[in-house]
């Protein structure tokens, strides 16, 4: 990853800086180009730029932290941002990076999922401020008539969709590719034309269905537009980071959880996780690379990462606490009473509770999508045991009135039945 960033006098306006910054860091492309968008930033015209996030999941993870820090940025220099909840687009499903048909969500899975969302983004998004706005795209595409997106498709190819990468896999591997899924980069690129959209901010997987934006702004509004894709983050397993693949650290994890998901990332993602998920100087960043190639303990680094970024999307006391927290439990392997939650149920209630009700109603997981996702992940853990069945009865775990369920390292829950 090129860490570096563009020279400028000291005696340079602070707001040329952020223009820097915002260009360089953690940009892995801008279409058309850089120099044309630092030009128009540099222009005194107030810009349209949104950021689309579809509730496919409960919560939101540091990956979308890139772009949602993006999206603040360009909300500080003064233009018009918009966070957008993509509760219609949900509805198809975007397969840019998915080597299969992702499941329909139905309209209330979609409505529990995005209950959270802008709370979540409120971490690195700053919703006070009068030129930040927050829309869900079913204003708008809910209401568009067949005949209107059949013109919408007449600006597209065919072609140009089949020819992606894991599209053209896919169908060459005999799989299955729904005809609705064409569609997801039209409503995608409509939700650009509607808001008039100067920019798009997105991750480099959703090149494809910005330049569908530009697309139509081209050959409706005659107007240029840009995209601004942003890297990836890598998740704890070493994939790219998704809302599906159970390796995310989300933002509403617990300082504790936070803490420790962090020290388990890899420790050549270090610098990537510096530049991308938080808000220290780049003059900083390149100390810790620097650090790391003269051979420092990448665990140290790593500890000043966790602690940086708990403090930044907690608190700087939740962030000395969580690693009060891993030196104790991890560390030193001590148990600490006061980290096991302890949730009373009736025998009555507990004869015909699952491991997923008792998950959701005690408060450790929000849905049982998410435990599902988390036990497919390896990350539920009943008397010790790995957990692989959500529908798996709660009795058939009850030791001496009680079942010890453990969700990844950190958060512990006794369930006591009380009779």
């Amino acid at each position: 990853m090129d860490i570096s960033t563009d020279s400028a006098d000291s005696q340079q306006a602070s707001s040329q800086v952020t223009i820097d910054e915002l260009l360089t860091r953690g940009v892995a492309n801008i279409i058309p180009g850089k120099e044309e968008l630092r030009k128009l930033l540099e222009s005194d015209k107030k810009l349209n730029i949104y950021l689309g996030i579809d509730p496919t999941a409960t919560k939101i993870h540091l990956g979308h932290a890139v772009p949602l820090r993006k999206l603040q940025m360009f909300a500080e220099l003064g233009h018009n941002v918009t966070f957008l909840i993509g509760d219609f687009t949900a509805l198809i499903g975007d397969t840019s990076d998915k080597d299969t048909e992702r499941p329909v969500l139905t309209p209330q899975e979609i409505h529990e999922n995005f209950q959270s969302y802008k709370k979540q983004a409120e971490k690195i998004v700053d919703f006070s401020l009068p030129n930040v706005t927050v829309v869900h795209n079913s204003e708008w595409l809910s209401k568009l008539s067949f005949e209107e997106i059949v013109k919408l498709c007449q600006h597209f190819s065919t072609g140009d969709f089949v020819g992606r990468e894991l599209i053209r896999k896919r169908l060459q591997d005999n799989k299955r590719v729904g005809l609705h899924e064409l569609l997801y980069p039209v409503m995608q690129g409509y939700d650009s034309y509607f808001m008039d959209t100067d920019i798009q901010i997105g991750g480099t997987d959703q090149t494809f269905n910005m330049q569908a934006g530009r697309t139509l702004q081209n050959d409706i509004r005659k107007k240029e537009s840009f995209v601004l894709a942003t890297e990836f983050l890598i998740g704890t397993d070493g994939r790219k980071m998704s809302k599906s693949w159970g390796n995310a650290i989300w933002l509403t994890d617990t300082p504790s959880d936070m803490y420790g998901k962090i020290m388990a990332i890899h420790d050549d993602v270090i610098v990537e996780y510096f530049t991308l998920a938080s808000h220290v100087p780049m003059e900083k960043i390149r100390e810790v690379a620097t650090r790391l190639e003269k051979g420092e303990n990448p665990r140290d680094l790593k500890k000043e990462l966790a602690k940086e970024l708990v403090k930044e999307l907690h608190s700087e006391t939740a962030a000395e606490e969580a690693e009060e927290m891993f030196q104790k439990t991890v560390v030193n392997k001590e148990v600490n009473p006061e980290s096991i939650k302890v949730f009373s149920i009736s025998n009555t209630l507990a004869s015909n509770a699952t491991l997923s009700s008792i998950l959701i109603e005690s408060g450790t997981l929000p849905s049982a999508s998410e435990v599902k996702n988390v036990m497919n992940a390896g990350g539920i853990y009943v008397n010790g045991q790995a957990a692989k069945d959500p529908k798996a009865p709660l009795a058939n775990y009850i030791e001496n009135d009680e079942v010890l369920i453990r969700k990844g390292k950190w958060t512990n829950l006794k369930v006591k039945i009380e009779k």
